[in-house]
């Protein structure tokens, strides 16, 4: 994969996290349960942030340890294989604390885009 494609995935990773962080600004975690859509969105954003993880190459990860990137892919496939039982408070618990963590990781990595 060149540098370029994984600045991409670095940027979708990014981009993800800040929506999501967008998406809970104002809710608590009983609005996981009661708004389903705002839960299917979450859980949707949570595994693109990982496949994105995922298609970063071994050797392009390790110019990045502060990344929890084994943790990333393996919740994305937890999500994915484990769709009726996701633990909810655990998610909340990423959501709020280890999402703000990787985002601030990432705008350091990530250049800024480009104006068109």
């Amino acid at each position: 994969m060149s540098r370029n494609k994984t600045t991409v995935r670095l940027r979708h990773m990014l981009d993800h996290a800040r929506e999501v962080v967008s998406l809970t600004q104002g809710k608590s975690r009983v609005d996981i349960d009661n708004d389903r859509l705002l839960n299917l969105a979450l859980v949707r954003l949570l595994e693109i942030i990982g496949e994105a993880a995922n298609q970063v190459l071994i050797k392009e990860r390790s110019r990045y340890p502060e990344i929890p990137w084994s943790q990333i892919v393996s919740l994305r496939n937890r999500l994915i294989h484990g769709y009726d039982a996701v633990d909810f408070d655990i998610l909340w618990q990423i959501l709020t604390q280890d999402l703000p963590l990787l985002i601030a990781a990432l705008e350091k990595i990530v250049p800024p885009e480009e104006k068109l």
